[in-house]
């Protein structure tokens, strides 16, 4: 057990609203710390929502600090390369390849359900208890601290500390932001060998910015019986009722259109329910820290997945908190400092990734052209091909190092 600062050396009661990678993560850490933890989830039994993920570099180096990053690689699939192609010119629009940075690093490719599992399993061997069934709807402030208070009227008894980990669409801070227009149709399928697939990328194809499908290596998830893909389908949330009314035959035969290897793939979806739409929404709270209370993840900050940092940014969030608290002389300063520790990637790598995504899904005909015929041969170029990668990889703005996980 590492004991916290010798100036407020006493463990903390700290509740973790949510069950996710933040709130996992974020559980194990605490807890290893000494803190006495207690977890609420609003299912009745905690899973993982979603198909595939990237885990990079960031989020292996937490993981790591764990003792699960040979678990996630195992269960995993490495990914050396991301690759994209317009469809109609054949040009390519992406190559990123992580061996051109300076250090040996690569992603992981992984369904939701196997980093779910690892960082559940661990949480309970720790015995973190994890209430289930409790909608929390809001918190209020105690003397020298705060309660959960759920969707029953019900409430907790006083917390030094809660963490609001429950994504998005958390009830725990004002409204901010927007919903993106376009989200993705997702489904966890076999691997198709023989497809031509490269097991070791994230393959794409677009067609202008309106029009994205993606094919990404994930590992074999739990039950699963062989490795799989996760077939990705960018489109308009409005447009989601069109699709399931016009039937799956005029939806493969427009995916089969745009990239013919995916037919493999296709075959092995024969009903609408194997496909889940995922909505996007980018926003930060501008105050992540309050009396008692800290937000982290897409609590804090979510935006689309197209430079795959979800699940990275929150592990480092926990790894944050959990520093900031070690160093902190009383919560309040902690939480401070578990802020400033991430403020400045946060907002950065939400810059970038508000920048890229009208460029890969949007409506617009002017900035597809752009990307196909002017950036995407550009970046093949040195020192293009680096920053790409280290942007991939989540490692602009070197947010490893205050974190000392370098």
């Amino acid at each position: 057990m590492v004991l916290a600062n010798p100036e407020r050396s006493r463990p903390l009661d700290i509740a973790i609203a949510g069950c996710g990678p933040a709130g996992l993560a974020a559980a194990l850490l605490l807890h290893r710390d000494g803190h006495r933890v207690t977890m609420f989830e609003r299912f009745d039994r905690p899973r993982a929502l979603g198909s595939g993920l990237m885990i990079q570099p960031t989020g292996l180096a937490v993981l790591g600090k764990l003792g699960l990053a040979d678990t996630i690689v195992a269960r995993g699939s490495r990914v050396d390369r991301l690759f994209g192609q317009a469809a109609n010119s054949r040009r390519t629009v992406l190559d990123v390849r992580y061996t051109a940075l300076s250090r040996p690093c690569f992603g992981i490719g992984i369904h939701r359900a196997s980093l779910f599992d690892a960082l559940h399993d661990a949480a309970m061997r720790n015995g973190i208890p994890i209430e289930t069934g409790r909608t929390i709807v809001d918190t209020k402030e105690v003397t020298g601290g705060r309660a959960l208070v759920f969707a029953d009227a019900g409430n907790t008894a006083r917390f030094d500390l809660i963490v609001d980990a429950l994504g998005t669409r958390t009830p725990l801070a004002a409204p901010t932001g927007r919903t993106l227009a376009y989200g993705a149709l997702w489904a966890s399928l076999d691997w198709p060998t023989g497809a031509g697939f490269d097991p070791h990328a994230l393959e794409q194809r677009y067609r202008a910015a309106s029009v994205m499908a993606g094919v990404l290596p994930i590992g074999m998830p739990p039950g699963a019986a062989r490795g799989q893909a996760a077939l990705f389908w960018s489109i308009r949330a409005d447009r989601v009722a069109a699709w399931r009314a016009a039937g799956l035959g005029a939806w493969k035969a427009d995916v089969g259109s745009l990239w013919p290897a995916t037919q493999a793939l296709l075959e092995q979806i024969t009903h609408p329910d194997q496909l889940t739409f995922a909505s996007y929404a980018h926003r930060t709270v501008r105050r992540p820290v309050e009396q008692a209370l800290i937000h982290i993840g897409d609590a804090w900050h979510s935006a689309s997945p197209q430079l795959g940092q979800g699940a990275n940014m929150a592990l480092l969030d926990a790894y944050a908190l959990m520093l900031g608290l070690r160093r902190g002389a009383s919560v309040g300063h902690g939480l401070a400092l578990a802020s400033k520790l991430r403020r400045r990637h946060v907002l950065l790598y939400q810059a970038l990734t508000d920048m890229f995504t009208p460029v890969y899904q949007s409506d617009s005909y002017v900035l597809p052209l752009l990307r196909d015929w002017l950036v995407g041969p550009l970046s093949t170029i040195w020192p293009a091909t680096r920053i790409q990668a280290a942007l991939v990889a989540g490692l602009v703005g070197n947010p490893l190092r205050p974190l000392g996980l370098e």
